[in-house]
Parts: structure tokens; sequence; C-alpha cells
């Protein structure tokens, strides 16, 4: 073991370009892999940024979810003053044997299956939605005309959301995103989010109808519970896969040469973009006891950032790894993580793009920016990376 500890320095943010990360990342990934970070809360952690030193992390159950143990490498308000347990029903902040239950209780609402049966709504939902962006015709920000609306329909739909009530969870979900927030506003968010998930239990225990939410009614989880696995699951279902909608276009509009291989391999394709930008840049997991990686020494107590960004470039995994290519095979990309908490929902976010990046190109083949790449306002106040708003247009 080789322990000589550099010193610790902040989780580096700035990034050379929208689709980039920080060129920081790549010169620790070369050098320092596993290298010494300084939390915002005075913690000293540390930064992985290798591939294969990721997934290691990701899959050794020494390194723990729990959220009253972890630490995170952006400043944020939360919830809480003090670190607490999570919320029954909160899986990705839980261990086994929690973890295990809720997980095994929601696998069976996300197979490959039924994903691909929700297949024809999809379609539908992303059809009414460019349809709608044609009517109003050019020029319009993607964002909010399609980005935005297409997986927040899909998503009503899969839990049995009011379509009328998205307005109200895209703001205080936004809202929770944002580094900025304080916590007022961080806790106002995360009651009305609460109060609104509660509310709708409630009415599909009394009134079951043919969504996810119904279907876990006759489980023993609680209303507690239940509130709390659709809080997660509605927040997520859209922000991210807006945002990958939305940056990914971006991407295609700044390469039009891959436009055409986007539309003939949809499947490989959205998994090269998945890689190329990493929407989620990075996860955390804490020790529960000491772990030698890569020859430094981790304590118990200890977190530990992985750069999920980083590890999507990894030289020593993909080749030339800072160029989009459509045609390449990602299929080892960990955008979704990896291990036992890797997204319960990718399949879902998998299908929604195969089927949207096509349709918008084929509905609307003159697509392009409407102002200079440069002018395009990027989401460096939110914890998802994205786009705030994407002006596009097109020929009539």
């Amino acid at each position: 073991m080789t322990d000589s500890t550099p010193a610790a320095a902040p989780f580096p943010l700035d990034r050379p370009n929208p689709f980039d990360p920080s060129v920081e990342l790549g010169r620790l990934r070369q050098e320092e892999p596993v290298s010494r970070l300084a939390y915002p809360d005075g913690h000293v952690g540390w930064l992985v940024t290798s591939h294969s030193l990721i997934r290691a992390v990701l899959a050794d159950e020494r390194f723990s979810s729990k959220a009253e143990i972890k630490h995170t490498p952006v400043a944020r308000a939360s919830v809480s003053d003090e670190p607490r347990p999570a919320p029954p029903g909160f899986f990705v902040a839980n261990d086994p044997p929690e973890h295990t239950r809720y997980r095994h209780l929601l696998t069976g609402q996300f197979t490959v299956r039924r994903m691909r049966e929700l297949t024809p709504l999809i379609q539908q939902c992303t059809h009414t939605c460019l349809e709608e962006m044609a009517w109003q015709g050019p020029p319009t920000d993607l964002v909010q005309a399609f980005a935005l609306p297409l997986p927040s329909l899909v998503i009503c739909e899969l839990l049995g959301v009011p379509y009328e009530d998205r307005a109200e969870f895209q703001r205080h979900s936004a809202s929770l995103a944002r580094v900025g927030a304080s916590q007022e506003e961080t806790v106002a968010a995360y009651m009305a989010l609460t109060s609104f998930m509660r509310e709708l239990v409630l009415a599909k225990r009394a009134r079951p109808a043919d969504d996810l939410i119904s279907g876990l009614t006759g489980s023993d989880l609680t209303d507690e519970e239940l509130t709390n696995i659709g809080f997660m699951l509605l927040g997520a279902g859209h922000e991210t896969t807006a945002n990958m909608i939305a940056l990914g276009t971006f991407a295609l509009l700044s390469n039009p040469d891959q436009i055409a291989v986007m539309r003939k391999e949809p499947e490989r394709a959205v998994e090269e973009l998945l890689r190329y930008l990493s929407v989620v840049p990075f996860t955390v997991r804490t020790a529960l006891e000491d772990v030698e990686l890569a020859g430094r020494h981790i304590k118990a107590g200890e977190s530990v950032t992985v750069s999920i960004a980083a590890g999507n470039r990894d030289p020593e995994r993909f080749a030339d790894p800072d160029t989009l290519d459509l045609l390449r095979s990602s299929s080892s990309q960990i955008a979704f993580g990896h291990g036992i908490h890797q997204c319960l929902g990718q399949q879902l976010a998998r299908i929604e793009m195969q089927i949207a990046y096509p349709a918008l190109f084929d509905r609307f083949p003159s697509l392009r920016l409407d102002v200079p790449p440069e002018e395009v306002p990027l989401r460096a106040d939110m914890l998802i990376h994205g786009v705030h708003r994407l002006p596009v247009t097109w020929d009539i």
C-alpha cells in the first residue's frame, strides 16, 4: 500500500464547453484516479475518476448509500440541518436489506418487457408533442416544447398522475435540483411534492386504476413508503430524461453528420449519447470500513464521490473518448450507475430517447439552432447537467 496522501481539492465543476466535463477530471483520471476531495461541509473524502475503479466502488458492499453518513461534493441546501436516515421508501438512500425489499417490489414494474409494452404510448406522446410544436411554429424553445413535456407525459401515464398537474411537480422538482436554492426553498419544494404525492396515493388506494402506484397499493407498503417511492420516481422520471433529450439534441445539431446514424441505429446511438453527455455527473458512497483502493487507504466514514462523467470519458475503456461517435459500442457506459443501485428506470429512459430523437429529426429535418451555440444557457446551477433553454428553428 502506498499512501502518500495528496492535498484535498474541491470537486471541479468548470466545463470547457456544453458537452465535455472539466479538464481537471481528465488530468486526475490520468495522474491520480483516486484523489483527495474537499467537501463543502468541511469533510475530506475521496474522488474516483477511472471507469474500472468507479465500477469497483459501486459494486462493493463496503461502500454505503445511506443518507445519514453521506457528504455531498457540491454546496446545496438540504431539507434538514443535520444528516439523518432516509425516510421509509427512499430506497436509493438505503442499503440491504431495506434496499433489497423495495427494489424487489419495484423491479416487476420496470422489466424490459413491460417497458417495451409502453412503446405505443411513448410513440403517441411523442407524436402529440411534435404536432403541438409544429402547430406553434418556429422558432421555439425545445426544452419547453418537447424535451420536458414528453417524459413528463410518460411518467404521468405510468404513475397515474394527472397530466394537468405537471407544471406543479416540474417547478418543485427544479427547485430541489437547483444548487443555489435556499433551505427555505428546498424545504418548501420537498413538502409540496410530498403532499402532492401523498394525496395521489390516498386517491389510488380508494380508487385503484391501471398504473404503477395503484399496482403497489396491493403490497405491504405503507402510505408513507408509497408516497416517498412515488416522489422519487416522479422526479427521476422526467428530470434526467428531459435533460438528455435537450442536451442530446444540442449535441446532434452540433454534429450533424451523426443525425443519419441516429435515425438508422437509435439503440446504439442512445448508448453513445448517454456515455458522451453523462447528465448525472457524480454519485456518492461512504466507506463502512477501511478499504484499500488503487493503493489509497480509505478510512471508515469517508465519503467517496465517483465521477460518472470522468469514467465515461476514460480512454482505457473507450477509444478517442472525447469524440461523439454514434457507431461505437458504448454498452459499458455507466450513465445509469452500476451495481445494486443501478437506475431502476433505465429501460424506460432508453426507449423514450430511442423514439424521441429519430422522431424529432424526421418531423423537422431542417431543425437547427436559432442562436449561436455559445448563447445556449447551460444548467450550471443544477445538479443534473443540461440546458435551461434550447432555441431552435426550422423551415416551414
